[in-house]
Formats: C-alpha cells, structure tokens, sequence
C-alpha cells in the first residue's frame, strides 16, 4: 500500500541539507559560530596531547571558557546584525 506521505531518505536529506542553508542565510553568524567551536575543540584536543606535566582540569577548564566565549561572543555580534 503507497499512500501520499511516503518519504524517501534521500527526500529527507535533501530537505535536512536545503533546511540548513536557509537557516544559514537567516543568521549568517551560526556557520561561524560552528567552524569557532570546532576550530578551538581542535585546538584543544592537540593542546591537550602537548600539555607536558601541566594537570589536565585547569587545561580542560580554560578550553571550555575559550570555547563558551567564543560562542556567547558570535551569538551576539549575530544579534546586533540581526537587529541592524
């Protein structure tokens, strides 16, 4: 039995990835604000290989704030851009 509401998965991809790109031109900053977050978890992570004897929390501790920060901070200049 086929019936109208039937969706295929690559309907749904499709939909998912057209769904991102007009979200993207709505808020141009999230894109930005996603590559920020994955860029400094990158860093992190090799940071965190080449630490030395440094103790891993205050590390862990000053990667979340950088991260957090850069987030808050996109959030923002992405409000004011919105609101201008």
């Amino acid at each position: 039995i086929s019936t109208d509401t039937d969706v295929s998965l690559s309907s749904y991809d499709e939909a998912q990835g057209s769904k991102l790109i007009c979200k993207a031109k709505e808020a141009p900053l999230v894109p930005v604000g996603i590559a920020g977050f994955a860029a400094l978890v990158t860093y992190g992570l090799y940071k965190l290989k080449s630490r030395g004897n440094t103790q891993m929390s205050p590390h862990l501790i000053h990667m979340r704030v950088a991260v957090q920060g850069f987030v808050v901070g996109a959030m923002t200049v992405g409000m004011g851009y919105s609101m201008y």
